[in-house]
């Protein structure tokens, strides 16, 4: 009897000690698990850190290095208005501080104009770096053959084409008709019209609501994908004459001598019709007040001189009455150079009309025949008889030409 019971105590021992070393090895197992799990969280939580911190600092430097970008091109463009140009000193900065960052930035622009103009920026912060390489394109105002601010009304059976007059070979010209507006009815083109190029509305503008197609003929028409600046251009100081230029029935030649600041140019007809003639070379007319040109009265540029006219006020042009250009259209420019709206009804004389830019401007062309040119305003309406032909060399521009400026083209990163 003792052994039984000795025996039976010994076997609860045994058991209690077997249940006890399996709670332990259970309890060990569960400590285990949540070390190797916290580890693995406290380790994704540093990854995470490390990697947002990574992105956080390659998004600084991102920005130092589109900084530099933009602060030489800016340069690059007020050294425009330094004449002439002088491509010895062209913009450069090393480890300049991004304003409220930690971030610097480093910039060097290389090229001349002949070869152009090569831009990298170099963006740091941290251990992180961003370089920005990009060309620097110089443009001018007439890159398109026709945009407007607001509206553009193509008449019936209407055609826009282009050309190159510097280069008569060239048969792959791109020609633009466009608006900056997103509003419905931004562009009409009406029954026959034309478009041997592409049609743009403003940027995030719907094609379908702002043009209004009544059966015309077009390449691709898409939404601009950054916005067109059309600037305000200041006229030159010239000297300011006192007077205004007053021709009735007669005709006044005019020439390089005659440059200068007037109040105004008025053509009336008598017995003829009052012409003003520019002829010599290169003219250069500020006129702050109208232009008032009356019945057959013609403004003739002579071929082998130019005209550049800044214009304050308004410009009007009764029955045959307008400018006679007798050479390529960009011897001939008009700029509307006034901060408040403008109206300019302009005839065409001669298939040569030139390039027109008067961001605010309301513009009506009217024309017995084709004509050729370039024109940029606030509103267009293309009421000419003929058609339209975009001359691709007025894209062509130099440092010393009106209203030009850099643009980046050709961006590339890493």
């Amino acid at each position: 009897m003792n052994n039984n019971a000795e025996q039976s105590k010994m076997y609860r021992l045994r058991v209690s000690r077997g249940r006890g070393g399996f709670a332990l090895a259970t309890m060990l197992c569960a400590v285990v698990i949540l070390l190797v799990i916290g580890t693995g969280v406290l380790s994704f939580g540093l990854h995470s850190r490390r990697f947002s911190i990574r992105n956080s600092s390659e998004m600084v430097a991102r920005c130092a290095a589109d900084a530099g970008v933009t602060k030489a091109c800016f340069e690059m463009n007020q050294k425009l208005k330094v004449i002439p140009w002088d491509d010895s000193l062209l913009p450069e900065v090393i480890g300049e501080t991004l304003p409220n960052s930690d971030a610097t930035y480093s910039y060097a622009v290389t090229g001349n104009l002949t070869s152009g103009y090569t831009l990298e920026s170099t963006g740091e912060y941290g251990l992180r770096e961003k370089i920005i390489r990009c060309s620097l394109v110089l443009v001018g105002p007439f890159e398109r053959a026709i945009l407007a601010q607001q509206n553009v009304i193509l008449k019936a059976g209407m055609l826009v084409d282009g050309y190159n007059s510097g280069d008569p070979w060239d048969t792959d010209i791109d020609v633009q008709v466009g608006t900056k507006s997103i509003l419905p009815d931004s562009i009409i083109l009406n029954s026959g019209v034309v478009v041997k190029g592409n049609v743009a509305v403003g940027v995030g503008g719907n094609v379908e609501t702002v043009i209004k197609d009544l059966g015309a003929s077009t390449y691709r028409k898409y939404s601009m994908v950054k916005e067109v600046e059309l600037p305000i251009i200041t006229a030159p100081e010239l000297v300011d004459t006192g007077s205004g230029i007053n021709v009735h029935g007669t005709t006044l030649i005019i020439g390089p001598t005659d440059t200068g600041q007037y109040s105004e140019i008025e053509l009336k007809k008598a017995s003829n019709p009052g012409i003003l003639e520019v002829t010599g070379g290169d003219v250069v007319l500020y006129v702050t007040g109208d232009i008032s040109l009356g019945q057959n009265c013609e403004i003739v540029i002579k071929d082998g001189s130019t005209l550049a006219l800044y214009l304050d006020g308004d410009l009007k042009a009764d029955n045959n009455a307008g400018f006679n250009n007798e050479s390529i259209p960009s011897s001939f420019k008009l700029f509307g150079t006034s901060t408040e709206e403008q109206s300019f009804i302009l005839r065409a004389k001669s298939e040569s009309l030139g390039a027109i830019y008067a961001p605010n401007a309301n513009i009506i062309v009217m024309a017995d025949s084709d004509i050729y040119g370039s024109i940029a305003a606030n509103n267009v309406m293309m009421m000419a008889q003929g058609n339209f032909y975009y001359d691709e060399a007025l894209r062509y521009v130099t440092t010393e030409d009106e209203g030009i400026r850099f643009v980046i083209r050709q961006w590339s990163e890493e």
